[in-house]
């Protein structure tokens, strides 16, 4: 005997994909996403028969003819006799390079000048007032011009550092007469690697380790017991205790090459050139504006009730700003860091203004102008930029995952 509560199941008619709500969003992302794949695709036929019109096809040989220029900021060997994709790989590394030590700079800045815009020192809050306010409202290419125009015309020349009859220069090197900022450039020295330099780069591997093992075991005994490790003293014996006896028994394996001046320019170390001074020093100063008002913006969301608390306890201001408010703000600045980190890698192309040799230089700039393959350098270099940015955004989800906070 059948059910009489059971109905029996309605049969699909095509007039369900309109109008049940069951089916209605897969049937609009459907024709979207259609529509999307064709539109993709007229565009490339449309590519393609304009190029063919004009004689050109897509191809990505040209990587591998010679380039016929050269790059003045190299980190790897290069002459203008290699091809363009190892021009483009130097402009890779090139604006890696400034990515990573702007956004190390970009951070300490930032944390610094939030945290004291906060200050209950009104000419200290003021100053940080003034510094953020003047980076934020002025175009970052006037930045990158304006230090640029400093170390150009404001340094002293190469021959001030050389003494007259009396035995008196009108500059003079700094640091212990190893470093010599100059219109031409900063001259820093330049390590010297010995055969046994990999011992003492093992040495500082588990020097690291070792920190990183220390510092979480006394977070976890600061957990049980609440009493604190002086962990910045133990790090820092950990650190610098072996390494400087592995350098001795080793027998000095790094040395150091230093400028001396020696003609009409300075000669052994290394040349940070003006341009790249230039735009690492305005990226960081222009992004470190930024972060700073995330940092204050994420201070200021935690309840001042956390900070009462803390001292009825004893801590000290900079114990509690350490331990209370910092790691708790850090669920609020991770997400918009994120996003001046991607800033200031995109920005990086800016270093064409001052000549600074990066990615859009080479494979953007002139890589395309002497072979013509416009749309294949640009279809790389967007490439590029979209790989860098998915990986930072990558790795800063993945720290943010570890700040946030559980839900128990």
């Amino acid at each position: 005997m059948a059910d009489a509560s059971v109905s029996p199941k309605d049969s699909f008619h095509l007039s369900q994909l309109i109008y049940d709500s069951r089916y209605r969003s897969l049937t609009i992302q459907t024709v979207a996403m259609m529509l999307l794949m064709l539109g993709i695709g007229w565009l490339v036929y449309n590519t393609t028969v304009n190029l063919a019109a004009l004689g050109k096809d897509i191809s990505f040989a040209y990587l591998w003819t010679t380039a016929g220029y050269d790059i003045n900021q190299q980190l790897i060997p290069y002459t203008s006799q290699d091809t363009h994709a190892r021009a483009a790989l130097l402009g890779i590394l090139n604006t890696l390079l400034i990515a990573v030590l702007g956004c190390l700079l970009a951070t300490i800045i930032g944390v610094f000048a939030g945290v004291l815009r906060l200050s209950k020192n009104w000419v200290v809050s003021g100053l940080m007032t003034v510094y953020v306010e003047g980076f934020r409202n002025i175009p970052l290419l006037i930045w990158i011009l304006i230090i640029f125009a400093v170390m150009t015309e404001g340094m002293p020349q190469p021959r001030d550092f050389r003494p007259d009859e009396n035995g008196v220069a009108e500059a003079s090197m700094i640091l212990w007469n190893t470093v010599a900022v100059t219109n031409r450039g900063v001259f820093v020295p330049r390590p010297v690697w010995g055969d046994t330099a990999w011992v003492l780069g093992i040495v500082l591997a588990l020097s690291i380790v070792a920190i990183f093992a220390v510092r979480s075991w006394a977070r976890k005994r600061q957990e049980a017991t609440g009493e604190q490790v002086p962990v910045l003293l133990i790090g820092i014996a950990l650190f610098v205790l072996p390494t400087v006896l592995a350098y001795f028994v080793l027998g000095r394996p790094v040395t150091f090459d230093s400028p001396v001046l020696g003609g009409f320019n300075f000669q052994g170390g290394t040349q940070l050139r003006n341009s790249f001074i230039a735009i690492w020093l305005a990226l960081s100063l222009y992004t470190g504006a930024f972060i700073a008002e995330n940092v204050r913006g994420g201070i200021l969301a935690i309840s001042k009730g956390q900070s009462e608390a803390a001292f009825s306890l004893g801590l000290r201001p900079n114990r509690t700003m350490q331990l209370v408010i910092l790691p708790q703000a850090l669920r609020v600045i991770i997400p918009p860091l994120i996003s001046q980190y991607l800033n200031l890698t995109k920005n990086s192309s800016l270093a064409i203004a001052v000549g600074y040799m990066d990615v859009r230089s080479t494979l953007g700039g002139i890589s395309i102008n002497q072979t013509g393959r416009e749309l294949e350098g640009m279809l790389l270099l967007g490439l590029f930029y979209l790989i860098a940015s998915l990986l930072i955004s990558s790795v800063m989800n993945v720290y943010n995952s570890r700040v946030k906070l559980k839900e128990r």
